[in-house]
């Protein structure tokens, strides 16, 4: 018992041995970023799970075999500054091919209809919802996810604001009002507070930390100045 309260102390989940700091979770952000593969090497039948060396294989399976079947493409994402192929059937959301295709789990499954904000990322320089953004018509445009966010240096006093004014209760809408800090202060270094409110609008906090979200924007914007 001794131990495992020196562990809960330090910020270690009981039994896990693992500390979880800003350190650790910008290295796991990286881990995740760095794991992605830039080209397919195997292409799977999304109907039967076969699996063939080409595209041309597998279109060419897909029409002889499963005719009535959605033909996969290939979309060329730019994720967090590395450019990767992505298998997918054209009427898949963005938030989908992150998930299962990348395995980047920050941009949510909430409502799926554009409503809570839990699934936001940056495309381009703008907040866009990823469950209603189709993954196909994002090619090369430059995306970033709150891995993006987490694996940056730059960041962390927004990070660590949030975490000082408990901006956060349950965490699974914290990527989305992350995500929408973050292009809020690419355009506006110097938010107010209702700057703020509005830049954040879009974002659905089911435990109500509303009021301390500016407050911790507008802290990680003075460190940052600072910091330049």
């Amino acid at each position: 018992m001794k131990e495992e309260k020196t562990r809960n102390a330090s910020g270690s989940s009981p039994g896990s041995g693992v500390q979880f700091t800003h350190e650790t979770t910008m290295a796991q952000a990286a881990a995740a970023i760095k794991s992605i593969p830039t080209a397919l090497q195997e292409f799977r039948c999304p109907t039967c799970g076969r699996i063939f060396l080409t595209l041309a294989d597998l279109k060419a399976h897909c029409a002889e075999e499963h005719p009535e079947s959605v033909i996969p493409e290939i979309v060329l994402l730019r994720i967090n500054g590395k450019d990767c192929e992505v298998l997918i059937e054209p009427h898949w959301t963005l938030q989908r091919a992150l998930q299962f295709r990348l395995g980047l789990t920050g941009a949510k499954h909430m409502c799926n209809r554009g409503v809570c904000g839990s699934c936001t990322v940056i495309m381009a320089g703008r907040a866009v919802l990823a469950c209603t953004t189709l993954a196909i018509e994002c090619e090369g445009q430059p995306i970033t996810t709150v891995e993006g966010i987490a694996a940056d240096p730059k960041w962390k006093p927004l990070v660590d604001a949030y975490c000082r004014w408990d901006a956060m209760q349950c965490g699974y809408c914290t990527p989305g009002f992350l995500i929408s800090a973050k292009a809020l202060l690419d355009k506006n270094p110097h938010p107010t507070e209702d700057e703020c409110r509005e830049a954040l609008a879009g974002n659905i906090c089911i435990c109500g930390t509303y009021p301390r979200h500016s407050t911790a924007i507008m802290e990680a914007a003075l460190k940052m100045a600072k910091e330049a």
